[in-house]
């Protein structure tokens, strides 16, 4: 899906209808997130004429929807590769060499933070607090997998093992 024009499709139309049931009917924006995510599954990634079309089936303002997809990090807003790599970043990560964990995966994968690797296979984000501060430097692999105490050769070990288990084509 490019940033052109999303058209909602009825199996979608369908998700969502049976997200905003969950609530009475004056608060059926509070299924903003569960839309979001729908879109990011079936998509990849929200595209803003997909906040859009969120935002008219919910009635709601436009920018309500953007403000939930910029605060969240779990919400893409452009592909992202096969494995997202978010990287903890706060203050007590930073005090365990967060920082330079996030610099040796992009300097290991040949990316700026943010960018994405020529293959479309990773990812590599900063990423505000994942609440395992114990465990610092942690991160997060597709918004779903959390890794502790991430040294240089655990990273090294991480990315060996997502490569090779990498879909081919990416």
């Amino acid at each position: 899906m490019s940033d052109q024009q999303y058209v909602l499709s009825e199996a979608t139309a369908a998700r969502f209808a049976r997200e905003v049931a969950k609530y009475p009917a004056e608060g059926k924006q509070s299924a903003v997130m569960a839309c979001l995510s729908i879109v990011q599954q079936e998509e990849g990634f929200v595209a803003r004429s997909a906040e859009d079309a969120i935002a008219a089936y919910l009635g709601m303002p436009a920018i309500a929807v953007y403000e939930v997809t910029t605060f969240y990090n779990m919400y893409n807003q452009k592909k992202v590769g096969q494995f997202k790599l978010n990287v903890c970043t706060n203050l007590p990560c930073q005090l365990r060499d967060g920082q330079k964990a996030l610099e040796h995966l992009c300097t290991k994968l040949g990316v700026e933070m943010g960018g994405t690797t020529a293959d479309g296979v990773f990812t590599v984000q900063q990423s505000e607090c994942l609440g395992a501060c114990a465990d610092a430097p942690v991160m997060l692999v597709n918004d779903r997998q959390m890794c502790s105490f991430m040294s240089h050769q655990r990273l090294d070990e991480l990315v060996d093992v997502l490569r090779a288990n990498a879909a081919p084509n990416n």
